[in-house]
């Protein structure tokens, strides 16, 4: 089974110019290596500031309207993601709750299942 592991954004995260600390980027380093040579990574990737994202909102018949970042709701938006295989959530879990900085322990990660 693939699951997908969004890490949600945060105000600080969303703040332009913020980069982790080199002890955190080094500590999320090995977590991911370690992920790897498990086989257990298919994709991890972090995500541009939202300013520098858009929407494109539908509403019913009309034209899909553009939207520009930034976006307001900062706990609606993902800051990175892995997209993992695993045999079950619960075994996903347990190996998420080892990840060394999700926001330096004050942030949060959602975990779903890909549907296949």
């Amino acid at each position: 089974m693939r699951f997908m592991v969004m890490v949600k954004a945060s105000a600080e995260s969303e703040a332009a110019g913020f980069q982790p600390s080199a002890e955190e980027l080094a500590e999320m380093a090995e977590f991911n290596d370690r992920l790897f040579k498990e086989g257990r990574i298919v994709l991890a990737e972090g995500l541009t500031f939202s300013a520098e994202g858009v929407r494109v909102v539908f509403e019913g018949d009309a034209e899909p309207k553009v939207i520009d970042g930034p976006f307001a709701e900062t706990k609606e938006l993902i800051a990175g993601f892995w997209v993992l295989n695993g045999e079950s959530l619960e075994e996903i879990v347990e190996l998420m709750r080892q990840a060394p900085n999700p926001e330096a322990k004050g942030g949060v990660l959602e975990i779903r299942t890909i549907s296949e």
